[in-house]
């Protein structure tokens, strides 16, 4: 049996397979904790890395991670009790309240970036065409993730 791409089911799970060991082996969710102190689970850091993009309400913020209103505003909350968020009101409705990012909130995404985003070593030894190709690839199943979420983290 062979999927969409022409490889074979058996291909596409080992290739998934050692995608997944590779991530999992230079997994630093823990290490970023030490750091700051607490975990960004349960929705905190996903909601916390799109506030960088600018201030949501708690109602964009439930859509764009497909959970409820009041699940939004208990994960708010936790980050607001952190100091890093608050909620301000919205120049256009006062009946909503803008969430956005505090200075700690930007720190926090600094030292996660600078954490996270640290390249394993094992990447930096790959000759550039290795590199390249790689890049490329991740490139396409980015790509072709956005075109069709499909079942993305469920």
């Amino acid at each position: 049996m062979t999927g969409s791409s022409g490889g074979s089911d058996d291909s596409v799970q080992r290739a998934w397979a050692l995608m997944q060991r590779f991530v999992e082996a230079h997994n630093r969710h823990g290490e970023l904790a030490e750091a700051l102190g607490f975990r960004l689970g349960g929705g905190r850091g996903k909601i916390l890395f799109q506030l960088r993009e600018g201030p949501a309400t708690l109602g964009r913020l439930a859509e764009a991670n497909g959970v409820d209103a009041p699940y939004a505003t208990l994960i708010v909350d936790k980050l607001e009790a952190h100091g890093l968020v608050e909620r301000r009101p919205h120049p256009d409705d006062r009946r909503r309240k803008l969430v956005t990012l505090t200075a700690a909130g930007h720190d926090v995404i600094a030292t996660a970036d600078a954490i996270l985003l640290r390249p394993p070593p094992a990447i930096k030894t790959l000759p550039a065409d290795d590199l390249d190709q790689l890049t490329a690839v991740l490139t396409r199943l980015l790509d072709a993730d956005a075109a069709d979420p499909g079942d993305r983290g469920r």
